[in-house]
């Protein structure tokens, strides 16, 4: 598991809302339980309305989702089982991202 993999999201009850759960933290805690994520949500569903530096647009199987940076959570990487896709491509903008939600900056 890398950062910024992206998988489908294992829970049954949110992954109408968000599809798809991406990776945060770093490579180097690969030995923690936990995993911190965020999810991705399909930008047609339209509220709430996202924040362009705190919610990017990326794209994961042909189509665009943002990732909700604002709802972050640890879960258990035993969850996370095939990953469909990475964003490091994207590295610049989702870091970028946690800095607004960090330091509002």
């Amino acid at each position: 598991m890398r950062q910024f993999d992206v998988f489908p999201n294992p829970d049954t009850n949110s992954r109408g809302r968000f599809p798809y759960l991406i990776v945060l933290q770093s490579d180097l805690l690969e030995r923690l339980e936990d995993i911190v994520v965020a999810p991705l949500r399909d930008p047609r569903q339209g509220k709430p309305i996202p924040i362009l530096r705190l919610n990017p647009t990326v794209e994961v199987m042909g189509m665009p989702y943002l990732i909700f940076i604002q709802s972050l959570a640890a879960i258990p990487r035993r969850l996370l089982t095939a990953p469909v896709a990475n964003l490091f491509p994207r590295r610049d903008e989702i870091i970028a991202a946690l800095d607004v939600l960090f330091t509002g900056l």
